[in-house]
């Protein structure tokens, strides 16, 4: 489907997030992905389409994706995404994935996200928080440096206190022996862990090798970016 591109803002040092407008309206649920097509002269080996999940709410009117601006060296297609100007039209699909809440709003939450993996984190608790919807949630965040906070003003509105691990603090960095000691672990509670790859598979190993149910994790990952 077709989307107009509307205006890029700064989130955080070098996270940037860009906004479009849908050409027509259409339902999606939080926490899903899309993939943008973006063709252009001299791609690099990285290509023409990249997968990124919606930092937006289906109770906005706009759809958005944040996402991380390298410091050394730039794929050709982030620089073409970063150059868009206002009214350019782009190609995404539609969206998908079930990386989203579950049916039963009494079942605990705890939601871990490394980097710019709190993206889908964003969504969710932005639907909750438009419609009303208090939910259990502890929110576990790893960033390698408080510089790289996203999201704060909209998770302090939900009355959400991120439990915040720096790459070089006290409790940094995340392992399944940390995430089950900063949730409790609640025997019916619900892991979700978005982050890049070898996070969420380093944390998923971690935490069935310490007895969480495998039923219990519910996974989602970045291609492409690092723990780093």
């Amino acid at each position: 489907m077709k989307v107009k591109f509307d205006r890029l803002e700064n989130s955080a040092k070098n996270v940037k997030t860009l906004w479009f407008t849908p050409e027509k309206s259409f339902d999606y649920t939080a926490g899903q992905f899309v993939e943008i097509y973006l063709p252009h002269k001299n791609a690099d080996n990285r290509g023409q389409k990249r997968w990124f999940t919606l930092s937006s709410s289906p109770s906005e009117k706009q759809l958005s994706i944040s996402t991380r601006q390298s410091t050394v060296q730039i794929s050709s297609f982030k620089q073409e995404l970063f150059a868009l100007k206002k009214g350019d039209i782009i190609h995404i699909s539609e969206p998908m994935g079930d990386f989203v809440l579950p049916k039963d709003t009494k079942r605990p939450i705890v939601f871990v996200a490394g980097g710019i993996g709190i993206t889908p984190m964003r969504s969710m608790i932005k639907w909750l928080y438009d419609t009303n919807e208090k939910r259990n949630i502890i929110l576990i965040y790893g960033m390698n440096n408080t510089d790289d906070y996203l999201f704060d003003r909209l998770f302090a509105r939900y009355g959400i206190r991120p439990k915040v691990v720096t790459k070089h603090g006290s409790m940094g960095p995340i392992t399944g022996q940390l995430v089950e000691k900063l949730s409790h672990r609640i025997p019916e509670q619900l892991i979700y862990i978005s982050g890049p790859e070898p996070f969420t598979e380093k944390l998923e190993k971690e935490l069935l090798d310490s007895g969480v149910p495998k039923e219990n994790l519910v996974l989602d990952f970045f291609p492409g970016y690092q723990l780093d």
